[in-house]
């Protein structure tokens, strides 16, 4: 059997996987994701395109330590008005961040690549519209006491799959998308590649 690598250490993306029944290992990619992602925007890439370089150079990169290995890269961007968002390092920036969410739609650019012996087999980048609600000022105030810290593991400062689905008015796109993964559409691939059972 062909084994899976996730080129990533996220705790998000390797639950998906495991809850879907995909046996595979995690490894940090060890790619630089701030030098990568300043050197993509000074060339003009935009956020969705980010993304997709992002997600393949860590699949690149793993691939090189695991050639026999399916290597499975993923990354995420937030765009807000065509402006590409960084997670933050503070609750006080993610109330900003969320302040600045606040009544807007933005978009989760979500790209996983699948690379085997160097060589990219399959990828997709999906992009779930989100439409944030006007919260109070007490609701987000109370919304961070909860969260703490983990606001901060994602880029949106929020938790789908937790009491940040409160944040909201409405989501369009595939859930596991937004959590971080395009799901259905990997394990697709991945049945065609004889590593799912058919």
């Amino acid at each position: 059997m062909t084994p899976v690598v996730l080129a990533s250490t996220s705790q998000s993306r390797a639950a998906i996987l495991t809850g879907a029944g995909v046996a595979h290992e995690a490894v940090v990619s060890g790619v630089d994701e701030a030098e990568a992602k300043a050197r993509l925007l000074a060339s003009g890439a935009g956020p969705r395109d980010v993304a997709g370089h992002l997600a393949e150079a860590k699949a690149t990169k793993v691939s090189r330590e695991r050639p026999e290995a399916l290597v499975i890269g993923a990354d995420q961007t937030l765009e807000l008005a065509g402006e590409l968002f960084d997670k933050v390092d503070s609750v006080a920036e993610a109330r900003e961040r969320l302040i600045a969410l606040r009544g807007r739609s933005h978009l989760l650019h979500s790209a996983v690549v699948v690379v085997r012996n160097g060589a990219v087999l399959w990828r997709t980048v999906e992009s779930p519209r989100l439409q944030m609600r006007e919260f109070s000022e007490a609701f987000l105030d109370a919304y961070l006491a909860r969260s703490g810290d983990a606001a901060l593991s994602s880029v949106g400062c929020y938790l789908l799959e937790g009491d940040g689905a409160q944040l909201f008015d409405r989501v369009e796109g595939d859930y596991f998308a937004i959590l971080g993964l395009p799901l259905l559409p990997l394990l697709g691939f991945l049945r065609g590649q004889g590593v799912l059972a058919a």
